[in-house]
Order: structure tokens, then C-alpha cells, then sequence
């Protein structure tokens, strides 16, 4: 197989985090392809219901399952146990990443000021340090 720019191929097994609809923000399993546009996903461990998806309405994730073609639903449950899926997803960057941006969108005014004056407080401290590692050396 050439190797390209592209790094994540759609394929069965392939984990997608929905981006548009009810279920944005949750993972799934693509479990057939339907054609160039669709493909059925399923996401039983997340709430997302066995449906034909639009590809531009899902991001392809790094993780893959080797699962068949019209996997059901318990075994797909069972292998996503299996592989801990859920579980290197919220360990990796991107779903930390994302999980910041929703804390950051619920702060209240209060919240923003005190972070302005935590960010202030730090900036100040690292300068001070690197004002003396200067002077220091």
C-alpha cells in the first residue's frame, strides 16, 4: 500500500466522533459503508444509535477495531471492552482538548477574572524566574 498524506482511512472499525446533530461529541464505530457519502455508525456504548451517517458530519479518530463487516450490537460492546476504547480516547489530547474547551465555554464572569488573575500571577512568576536565570548566568 503507497503511504500518502492521508493517515486515517475510512474503513469498518474505524472510531468517528460525531460533529453535527443530537449526538455531537460522541464517539462510534463505523460498522459498514454505505457508499461514497454514508456509513452506517454505532455507538452502544455512548448512546448513539445504529444509523446511516454522512461522512462530512463525522471526524475519523486515530483508533481502530479489527471488528467484520454488520458487527451487532453486543459484540461490538464486547469489543470495545476489550480494547479499552473509551478509555484511550479520553486519555488522548484531542478529547482532553476538548473536554477544556467545554469547561472554558461554562465559566461564568466571575470565573473568566479569576483566571485572568491566575494567568497574570504566573506570568509574573515565570518572568521573575527567568529574569533571575539571566541574571544568574
Amino acid at each position: 500500500m503507497v503511504q500518502g498524506t492521508f493517515k486515517r482511512q475510512v474503513e469498518v472499525g474505524r472510531v468517528v466522533l460525531v460533529n453535527y446533530g443530537p449526538d455531537a461529541g460522541k464517539l462510534a464505530v463505523i460498522v459498514d459503508i454505505v457508499d461514497h457519502n454514508r456509513a452506517l455508525i454505532d455507538g452502544p456504548t455512548t448512546g448513539v444509535a445504529r444509523q446511516s451517517f454522512p461522512f462530512r458530519r463525522m471526524v475519523l479518530t486515530p483508533l481502530v477495531l479489527k471488528v467484520p463487516r454488520g458487527l451487532g450490537n453486543k459484540a461490538l460492546i464486547k469489543a470495545l471492552e476489550k480494547e479499552n476504547t473509551v478509555a484511550t480516547w479520553n486519555n488522548s489530547a484531542w478529547a482532553k482538548k476538548l473536554e477544556q474547551r467545554k469547561t472554558r465555554a461554562g465559566l461564568s464572569d466571575f470565573d473568566r477574572f479569576k483566571l485572568l488573575k491566575l494567568k497574570s500571577q504566573r506570568r509574573f512568576a515565570v518572568g521573575s524566574a527567568v529574569k533571575a536565570a539571566k541574571k544568574s548566568a
